[in-house]
């Protein structure tokens, strides 16, 4: 089986290894999609991140829930609001919710945190998308909130000094460490905190100039497997969500969590070497650093 960690102070133990599912739902049949999470599922992968459509998840959630009906007591199941007010965050999540044919979900994101649609005074004002989801928590609609977001690192340090919050979930790899840095800019305020910490873009993402899934990330896949254990060995994170779309990625991904060893210091300092000359042509990709 696949080794679980704690997230943060919720008590909850998910898998290591999270099933990202943007890659799936846009590429995948439904009986494809159903299949491969499913065997994810029984295989140990218990961490589930999912989304709405128009942030980039084709049919995911769809999918996702034909597996929920039968076996949700099973998944960590997490989604995300993509909308600065609160009114419309929360009739997202309903949204959410019933694509996913379930009546909650354990954690959902204030979404994007960095992005130029959530301004800061209006996702965190009175009528904002965290002041609704905390009603969403309140109704029980979702069990715990976190903020999401992969760049703008300065406003997830405001964010977590002023508001309570369950999980952070950021872009984290061993060459966007020199745009973004996550890991050492905001992280280590939120572990203080005991905030469950979850990595996504573990390979940087998609590669848009070559086309979708793993072979064309950004990380070239010579270096997936140390990229996989960098995210890993961050201190207190407790996932990282990969987008899968083959049995042959899924397998792969879960030896790899299985054999799971943290790097050392000199397999760190040769990675932000070869991270930092990658970084010269990626540049700030995934948006304005502040």
């Amino acid at each position: 089986m696949i080794p679980t960690r704690l997230l943060g102070k919720t008590g909850e133990r998910i898998s290591i290894l999270g099933f990202g599912t943007a890659a799936a739902g846009k590429r995948l049949k439904l009986k494809e999609a159903v299949h491969l999470y499913e065997e994810a599922l029984n295989l140990g992968v218990t961490y589930f991140d999912t989304a709405p459509e128009f942030t980039g998840y084709g049919q995911a959630q769809k999918q996702l829930g034909y597996l929920l009906k039968e076996r949700r007591k099973e998944v960590f199941l997490v989604t995300k609001c993509h909308e600065p007010y609160g009114e419309d965050a929360l009739k997202l999540l309903q949204r959410n919710l019933r694509e996913l044919q379930t009546d909650y979900a354990d954690l959902v994101f204030v979404h994007s945190v960095g992005a130029d649609k959530m301004d800061p005074k209006i996702v965190f004002g009175k009528r904002g998308c965290y002041a609704g989801l905390m009603k969403a928590k309140a109704k029980g609609l979702a069990k715990y909130i976190g903020f999401s977001g992969h760049n703008r690192q300065g406003r997830f340090v405001d964010a977590i000094k002023n508001f309570k919050v369950d999980a952070m979930l950021n872009a984290v790899n061993f060459v966007d460490h020199h745009t973004y840095n996550f890991e050492q800019e905001v992280w280590p305020l939120a572990a203080k905190k005991q905030i469950g910490l979850l990595a996504i873009k573990v390979f940087g993402g998609q590669n848009k100039q070559e086309g979708s899934g793993l072979s064309h990330s950004m990380v070239p896949r010579q270096f997936h497997e140390m990229a996989f254990r960098y995210a890993l060995s961050q201190p207190g994170i407790a996932s990282a969500a990969i987008g899968m779309v083959t049995r042959a990625e899924l397998y792969q991904n879960i030896k790899w969590a299985q054999n799971f060893k943290p790097i050392n210091s000199r397999e760190a300092a040769k990675l932000r070497a070869i991270g930092k000359d990658f970084s010269k042509n990626w540049g700030p990709h995934f948006g304005p650093v502040i």
